[in-house]
């Protein structure tokens, strides 16, 4: 498959039809923008808008910004280079927005990416969490790089873990020596997206003195 046939997948079934939003999270289509959101402490929302902004993408802006502003939560709007109209993110910056550093998207194919090989070194261990000092662990890691809170990444990953338990998988790398009662070392979560043939990563980050 070629990048422009894989992209096009993703697109279809991906961003259409909302596949990849964060299990638990409110829902809804509201004209041409998909909007998911968590209400309460630490919430936040999501917008995007695959099938383009109509006559009047201002106006559908503004709405947006409204709805999100009357429940008091932050909120992103994500857009995709390939995203009508083409002055997308200009617009968004005149009415307020700040435009974050570029993301790449990555795509790949599971069986062509197993092909590679791959191993750890014999200092660490790769393993799946399902306890909650584990993620406890885990969010001190994040907390430490990005500084996002202890209590947000803990509840979030193990409640979410709890109530979708085939959809979300968190691993993390530890010292093999030290195992639970040393620090997690790099850890990443993944998303399965049912009836779509697709799965994202989400989270990870990693100690500055194990990475490379």
């Amino acid at each position: 498959m070629t990048p422009d046939e894989l992209l096009d997948v993703f697109h279809r079934r991906i961003r259409l039809p909302d596949a990849d939003t964060i299990p638990g999270w409110k829902q809804e289509l509201d004209g041409l923008v998909h909007r998911s959101y968590a209400e309460g402490p630490g919430g936040g929302g999501f917008v995007e808008t695959p099938r383009g902004l109509g006559d009047d993408p201002d106006a559908v802006i503004a709405g947006q910004i409204e709805f999100f502003r009357e429940r008091g939560l932050s909120f992103e709007w994500k857009t995709y280079a390939y995203d009508e109209p083409a002055e997308l993110g200009e617009r968004l910056v005149r009415a307020g927005f700040v435009a974050e550093e570029p993301e790449t998207l990555i795509l790949g194919e599971v069986d062509r990416i197993l092909e590679r090989p791959s191993a750890l070194p014999s200092k660490v261990r790769l393993r799946d969490v399902q306890e909650q000092a584990d993620f406890h662990r885990i969010a001190v890691l994040m907390d430490t790089l990005w500084n996002n809170g202890l209590e947000r990444i803990e509840e979030r990953l193990a409640n979410e873990s709890k109530m979708f338990p085939d959809r979300l998988v968190v691993t993390l790398i530890e010292d093999a020596l030290k195992g639970p009662d040393g620090p997690a070392l790099t850890a990443a979560w993944i998303r399965f997206h049912p009836g779509t043939g697709f799965a994202s990563l989400w989270g990870g980050g990693t100690l500055p003195e194990w990475r490379r």
